[in-house]
């Protein structure tokens, strides 16, 4: 199934903004509100998505609601916060792990 054209779009813009675009993950989901996309990225980019005090996010969000108002659709965007670094497993922590398996 192809994605609808506002989740290219979105794609794109993430995308070509973070520094890890492998990792950049959007779920489209349709509830009440409409349609909810959901992204996800790696939580070193969190801080380029969002942009100083916001305005990132907000700018992502202004388009994608213009492309849905040109689609007959009223979209919401989401972040997914990443789980906090202290619970985020280390290389380290992964040879440290695998040594005292063996």
């Amino acid at each position: 199934m192809d994605k609808p054209v506002y989740v290219e779009v979105l794609e794109t813009i993430v995308k070509n903004l973070v520094n890890n675009p492998d990792a950049v993950k959007i779920t489209r989901s349709l509830d009440e509100l409409g349609v909810l996309l959901k992204i996800k990225v790696h939580p070193q980019d969190m801080g380029l998505l969002i942009g100083r005090r916001g305005e990132m996010i907000k700018a992502i969000k202004t388009i994608m609601r213009a492309i849905g108002i040109k689609n007959y659709a009223r979209i919401n965007i989401k972040i997914e916060e990443p789980e906090p670094v202290s619970q985020m497993k280390t290389s380290t922590d992964q040879i440290i792990e695998e040594l005292k398996e063996s």
